[in-house]
């Protein structure tokens, strides 16, 4: 079985993106999302379960997931 990583909290993803001076804009943008996507996400309003959202999930690490891509 795969080794575990400990998943970030909606909160730790925001203080990650803080900590190397990246706007949720540009981190976004970078990886091809909406900002309104990645905004509702961390706000809670979205669970990351399908579509954009569970791509921003993954990627931010609040979410333990499969890219196909």
């Amino acid at each position: 079985m795969g080794k575990a990583h400990k998943l970030n909290t909606r909160s730790e993803a925001r203080d990650s993106l803080r900590r190397r001076g990246e706007t949720v804009r540009g981190w976004a943008e970078k990886h091809g999302l909406s900002e309104k996507v990645v905004f509702n996400l961390l706000s809670g309003r979205l669970k990351g379960n399908y579509g954009d959202a569970h791509k921003a999930a993954v990627l931010l690490g609040i979410k333990d997931g499969v890219l196909d891509e």
